[in-house]
């Protein structure tokens, strides 16, 4: 695996994780309702989201509400992972074969083989 693919691959793993985290978070601020604060979930999806929110923050106008940001910073990661999705689909396209399947022979293996081999008493496929 090429180092520019496998840096794309990890920070998109890293965007969905965060914006899991944060469609958690906001799932349980709708459930919890006014005793969210005290339910122990939702204060640990608070210390796994504040990375990103704190950053939201900083990189919003002042104008945006601070109730506001965590919507905010879902939209900001799902466009980045849109253009991280779109980084990745043009890398593998440039090279042939860079991103296609293993070549490994349990995934090269014809559908049916192993079934034929033990019918026929046989270990192998000759």
């Amino acid at each position: 695996m090429d180092t520019e693919l496998l840096i794309v691959t990890v920070v998109k793993a890293l965007v969905e994780l965060a914006g899991f985290f944060l469609l958690g978070q906001g799932l349980l601020y709708l459930l919890a309702g006014e005793k969210r604060e005290q339910n122990l979930a939702y204060q640990i999806l608070c210390v796994l989201t504040g990375p990103v929110t704190r950053l939201t923050r900083r990189i919003t106008p002042k104008a945006v509400v601070d109730r506001h940001i965590p919507l905010v910073a879902f939209l900001i990661l799902l466009w980045i992972w849109v253009l991280l999705s779109w980084a990745k689909g043009q890398i593998c396209s440039t090279v042939e074969n860079r991103c296609g399947p293993d070549a490994t022979p349990a995934a090269t293996a014809e559908p049916g083989v192993v079934s034929r081999l033990r019918a026929s008493g046989t270990d192998s496929p000759s």
